[in-house]
Parts: C-alpha cells; structure tokens; sequence
C-alpha cells in the first residue's frame, strides 16, 4: 500500500512538473519577442546582431525583482498610462541595464514592433521614460535560476571568460570610456510564478 501510494505521488510530481513546464513555455512563446540574428553559437553562449529597440524605462534594483515599485510604473505604462492612452501588448525579455556605479539598473520593457514603427507615446506616470537601445553585437551567456545580483555577477564572469578564449572585447573600457553604462544587461523571459530551475535569464555585453 505504501508503494502504491509512493508511486502514485510520484506521478502526480512528475504532472504538476510538466504542467509549469508546458505553462512556462506557452507563457513565453504568448509574447511578441525582441528579434535579434545569432551570429554564433556554442553550448550556453552566443554572439548575436540586435536591431534598435525602443524601451521605456525606470530605475531599480536587479535584486527588488520588481517589488520596489518598478516593475508596477512599466506595466501602468502599457496599460494605459501613457499621452495617447493606448494599451501596448507585453513583450519578452525584461532587460536591466546597470549603470557604471552598479548601484541602479534601468529596467526596460521593449515596445512592440507596431508600436515602435507607429511612434512610442510619452509616458504619464512619473520617473518612467522612453528609450532607444542601439542596436549591435552582443555576447550572450543563457541560464536557469532566479535572478538576482550575484547570479547575475557569476555569470556575467563567465560570459568574459568564454569572450577571452574568442578574442572579443566589450565596447565599454571602465578605465577609459566616459559611459555612464557599463554595456552590460540583464534579460529575464519569465513571469514571476515561473519556478526558477525553467526560467531563461540571460547576460549581455555588449562588443566592438
């Protein structure tokens, strides 16, 4: 009896598992994505050739997760609060660009391609503003987890360490560029609920 129960839980684990899976999966693939060219593959890391992309964008902590208001003032953005009170379709991913002080990130929603071509509408809500993300190559590292700064920061280390072995340099010297970024983002494809082992996080950095 007590196997049968076992064995029973443990399909019932193995349901509930594929089943945030396939959710997690469709949820993503349900969102217009920022399109980029893979120039490059190997395991977890790529080079890739991203378009300009318009962003609207506030500032935050990577390790708030969104608590800190941020995430909230984004969404009352593209529900409505904007000049033209027009509601804008959420897209993949989230990015987070740090500043070259590593103490703030500008967290960016990406606007639809439509919307992007039509005219991006002036934000109305306060501290949120719209962006141009120039275009470029980028090396890219692709990983599970939760995000937040330390996993960012290891993998950002081992993004260098695989652009080293390729001889690829990061457009953004902190000894000698005058940048007030880094050139070094964070991207999230995942909604909260998602558990952390499926969701797609990535670094970015961008190159010469």
């Amino acid at each position: 009896m007590s196997r049968r129960k076992f064995m029973s839980g443990a399909i019932v684990a193995a349901l509930v598992t594929a089943g945030v899976f396939v959710l997690s999966r469709t949820t993503r693939a349900g969102y217009e994505s920022a399109e980029y060219k893979v120039v490059e593959s190997d395991g977890e890391f790529e080079i890739r050739e991203y378009p300009d992309l318009m962003l609207v964008a506030t500032k935050t902590k990577i390790d708030a997760q969104g608590r800190d208001g941020s995430f909230m003032k984004l969404f009352r953005y593209i529900s409505g609060a904007n000049e033209s009170e027009q509601k804008i379709s959420m897209t993949t991913p989230v990015f987070m660009e740090n500043d070259k002080a590593d103490s703030e990130v500008q967290m960016g929603f990406v606007m639809p391609k439509e919307v992007a071509v039509e005219g991006v509408p002036s934000p109305t809500g306060p501290d949120v503003d719209v962006r141009k993300r120039t275009g470029g190559r980028f090396a890219v590292i692709r990983f599970a987890g939760k995000l937040d700064k330390k996993l960012a920061q290891e993998s950002e280390a081992k993004l260098r360490a695989w652009m080293e072995t390729k001889g690829l340099t990061a457009a953004v010297n902190d000894d000698t560029d005058s940048s007030e970024t880094s050139g070094v983002e964070a991207a999230s494809y995942d909604p909260p609920f998602t558990p952390a082992p499926l969701r797609r996080n990535e670094v970015l950095i961008r190159l010469k």
